[in-house]
């Protein structure tokens, strides 16, 4: 069996998005609900790589937008298990802005995601086997 550390570093994932005009606000910055919905797939993408199982998001927590993200640049999502549970696990996902011309990158928002792993009847089930 794959030790846990490994599934974890396994199914840590990785998300490149161009920001476009159609995902800003009038202050050409990208909508906070945009955000919310890349780290919300990140993470979902995260925790069935990490579960390999059905898993639905029961919650979210603490989303800090430190840095707006202007149009015209490009983010990185890194999502990565940071707890475990019975039956769920807890997603961290980190935005980091990049400027299209040059090297700058700076960590824009952060989230924490909580999924449960359920079965067809919808109904929790063990995260790992």
């Amino acid at each position: 069996m794959i030790l846990t550390d490994e599934l974890i570093k396994a199914s840590e994932t990785k998300i490149f998005k161009a920001i476009f005009p159609n995902t800003t606000n009038h202050y050409n910055t990208l909508f906070g609900g945009t955000a919310l919905h890349m780290m919300d797939e990140a993470s979902f993408i995260c925790a069935t790589r990490f579960s390999r199982k059905k898993v639905v998001t029961i919650s979210t927590d603490k989303i800090d937008f430190t840095k707006p993200i202007p149009e015209g640049t490009i983010v990185e999502l890194v999502a990565k298990v940071n707890k475990i549970g019975r039956t769920s696990c807890v997603v961290k996902v980190d935005i980091y802005m990049e400027k299209m011309y040059s090297k700058s990158r700076e960590l824009s928002v952060t989230g924490f995601f909580t999924f449960v792993a359920v079965n067809e009847e919808m109904k929790p089930i063990p995260i790992l086997d």
